[in-house]
């Protein structure tokens, strides 16, 4: 049967007529000797994929690091523990918010670098709450910062051609998208190599046999007709058998459709639904939640920060004083605190939120007792993406507060949200730790495909919690990542299908 090749878009033709039969075509050959670009490439690669006229042979990926803006300044100022080293040196035994202050970093920085040095031994917190120096040696681990943040001036750097001591510094200090604080950014390049197959050998002698070129005119313009360029040119057929547009209903979109049958569900077992702004400061974000301001477990919030305006203008009384009071000396809650300043400038700092349990201490103050709350909160955080994790994500959020409440309550809501909401046929629960929460409960649900994972975290609040907001019997709160229900509901194996660009993928997609 003869092929009708001319209405191949000029990239199809281009690529066609430049490669053989068992050569290999890839996106970087093409970029060079044929001058695309990479959407050039991706295009063409699809659309010749899609009429069988060229075949995936090999996908790979590698792992590369770039340097960030973040990391050039390291290569001229220095890492943050030598230069807490290099401060101490100078001017003697200073408390981490006198640090952060005179090297002009991040109050979660210091705290993060002053905890390396703690562990190797470098430094101590002294009486006073003030950072004392050891020893001025620095370990292996910290020093070969320096030579490999000046391989990072120099390009992209392959994992690959790193040894094993800088392998284990890159991977802590790179972000798959870069982040404010950190020195490099996880680059992955995935190569896919294709060959052409019989068919696509067929299009290629066609195109030659009818003289198409790829350099045809699409569509005459008023500047090609006042040049005059269009003479001798030739110009792309129209395709008089290319069918007719389909006529596609509208509908919801599964993930959205889901998402109101899971506010439906919990509406109608009693539950308020509460909300609040993606823009939140550090005091709801963290402090509420008695998260100390300079503790590396703030590492796992790893937050975007808002560039305009950076502080909140003002933090709600009597709550900010309370919440301060609980993490200097434990106020009235009968605990210790965790014994440092409170910083003030810190906690007015916007971020966008990081967990939906913000919309949880937020209801604190003005829920009824006894309650019961939830929320559906879009998070965002710095992540690596993958079939289980996104950058930003949805989260339900709920608290429960009564005098009567207790573990077994938080067990039978695990229950309903993992068998009945999620729809797992396989749950366990693993003990956890959370700052906010005690005891601490994590889910697992198990996956048909992807195995088992964490659904997400449950507790019941602590006290500095709880009083410091002005309630004062038990609250159950948890917090689940309902993206990872939708895998179990949906029957999909992959986040990102959620968000899918694919409009036929979703078209096909229905909610149970």
């Amino acid at each position: 049967m003869e092929l009708d090749v001319r209405n191949l878009h000029p990239l199809e033709i281009r690529l066609l007529r430049y490669v053989s039969v068992g050569e290999e075509i890839t996106a970087e050959r093409l970029i060079k000797e044929l001058e695309y670009q990479i959407g050039h490439c991706n295009q063409a690669f699809s659309w010749l994929s899609g009429k069988g006229f060229i075949s995936e042979v090999s996908r790979s990926t590698s792992i590369w690091y770039e340097l960030t803006d973040y990391g050039r300044k390291e290569v001229d100022l220095g890492t943050p523990p030598v230069r807490i080293v290099a401060l101490l040196k100078k001017n003697g035994p200073l408390s981490l918010p006198e640090i952060a202050h005179k090297l002009g970093l991040e109050k979660s920085s210091i705290g993060s670098a002053f905890g390396q040095l703690s562990k190797a031994k470098v430094c101590r917190m002294g009486e006073g709450n003030v950072a004392q120096l050891m020893s001025e040696d620095l370990p292996d681990e910290l020093t070969i910062a320096a030579s490999v943040l000046r391989k990072g001036l120099e390009g992209l750097i392959a994992e690959t051609s790193l040894s094993a001591v800088e392998l284990a510094y890159i991977k802590k200090n790179s972000k798959k998208r870069g982040a404010a604080d950190s020195p490099f950014k996880i680059v992955e390049k995935e190569e896919v190599i294709y060959s052409l197959t019989e068919e696509g050998a067929r299009a290629k002698q066609a195109l030659l046999d009818a003289h198409i070129t790829g350099e045809e005119l699409g569509s005459v313009t008023s500047a090609l007709l006042s040049s005059g360029d269009w003479k001798g040119r030739s110009f792309r057929p129209y395709s008089l058998n290319t069918p007719s547009a389909r006529l596609i209903p509208g509908r919801r979109n599964p993930y959205s459709e889901y998402l109101q049958w899971v506010k439906d569900k919990l509406v109608s077992l009693g539950f308020e639904e509460f909300d609040g702004s993606l823009v939140e400061n550090e005091f709801w974000n963290g402090d509420a939640l008695f998260m100390p301001q300079f503790h590396s477990a703030r590492d796992i919030h790893d937050v975007y920060y808002v560039k305009h305006p950076s502080h909140a203008k003002v933090i709600e009384e009597p709550y900010l004083s309370q919440v301060a009071a609980t993490h200097q000396d434990g106020w009235t809650t009968g605990s210790r605190g965790w014994n440092y300043t409170f910083d003030h400038e810190f906690t007015r700092r916007q971020v966008m939120r990081s967990q939906g349990t913000v919309l949880s201490a937020r209801q604190l103050p003005k829920a009824k007792v006894p309650g019961k709350y939830f929320g559906i909160a879009r998070c965002f955080r710095y992540d690596q993406v993958d079939a289980t994790h996104g950058a930003d994500f949805y989260q339900t959020e709920g608290i429960v507060l009564g005098d009567d409440v207790n573990l077994k309550n938080l067990l039978g809501l695990l229950k309903l949200f993992a068998e009945e909401v999620a729809g797992a046929q396989e749950v366990r629960y693993v003990p956890g730790y959370f700052p906010f929460t005690e005891p601490s409960i994590e889910v697992h649900i198990k996956h048909p495909v992807l195995g088992w994972f964490e659904l997400g975290g449950s507790g019941i609040f602590r006290p500095e919690v709880t009083k410091a907001l002005g309630i004062d019997v038990p609250v159950l709160a948890w917090g689940l990542g309902i993206d990872r229900m939708a895998l179990m509901h949906l029957g999909i194996n992959d986040l990102r299908e959620l968000f899918t660009p694919d409009i036929e993928h979703v078209r096909l997609r229905r909610s149970k």
